[in-house]
């Protein structure tokens, strides 16, 4: 196999947040739900507020920064080896941030 692939990948640290929320959460939430009245109808009394069957989801992550390579498609089966050391060349581990993920990999 001969080209290139372009990988990009994100580090994986110790502190990274991950949550899910549901709407019918969100809004079983008083404070939420107050706010909600108070910032889009003002002055409007006896209000209910409520999501529609389709229980959609909130997801709050940590903001990655993004880092791109290139590899020879012959070294696909080594993408993660790949992309760790390509992140310690350029120094981007510290501690709590020892491991890489990849996130996207398109041939050229």
């Amino acid at each position: 196999m001969q080209g290139k692939i372009m990988v990009t990948y994100s580090l994986i640290c110790d502190n990274d947040n991950y949550l899910e929320i549901s709407m019918k959460e969100i809004l079983e939430n008083e404070k939420i739900v107050k706010l909600l009245k108070s910032e889009f109808l003002k002055g409007v009394r006896n209000l209910n507020v409520e999501s529609s069957s389709n229980d959609s989801k909130i997801i709050l992550s940590t903001q990655k920064e993004l880092y791109t390579f290139e590899a020879e498609k012959k070294d696909f089966a080594d993408l993660i080896e790949l992309a760790e050391e390509d992140a310690k060349e350029r120094k981007l581990f510290k501690k709590g941030c020892e491991a890489v993920n990849i996130i996207d990999f398109v041939t050229l």
